[in-house]
């Protein structure tokens, strides 16, 4: 089973990228494989405003630190 571990979204001169982490576990639950990376960029609408979303979360959490 492959499980993401960490998650990153931003943006840049291509458009909206997605970085993610993954482990792969066996049945027993032993790690067989630790820190793949996957890197897209997300083109379709739903994953756009997903990621966007995700952003707007983000910023509205580093605003309120500054005030």
């Amino acid at each position: 089973m492959k499980v993401v571990t960490s998650v990153t979204g931003w943006r840049d001169s291509v458009g909206l990228r997605l970085s993610a982490t993954i482990s792969e576990v066996d049945e027993t639950g032993k790690i067989t494989s630790d820190n793949k990376r996957l890197d897209v960029v997300v083109s379709d609408k739903d994953g756009k405003n997903k990621i966007e979303d995700l952003l707007d979360f983000a910023q509205e959490i580093v605003d309120a630190q500054e005030g």
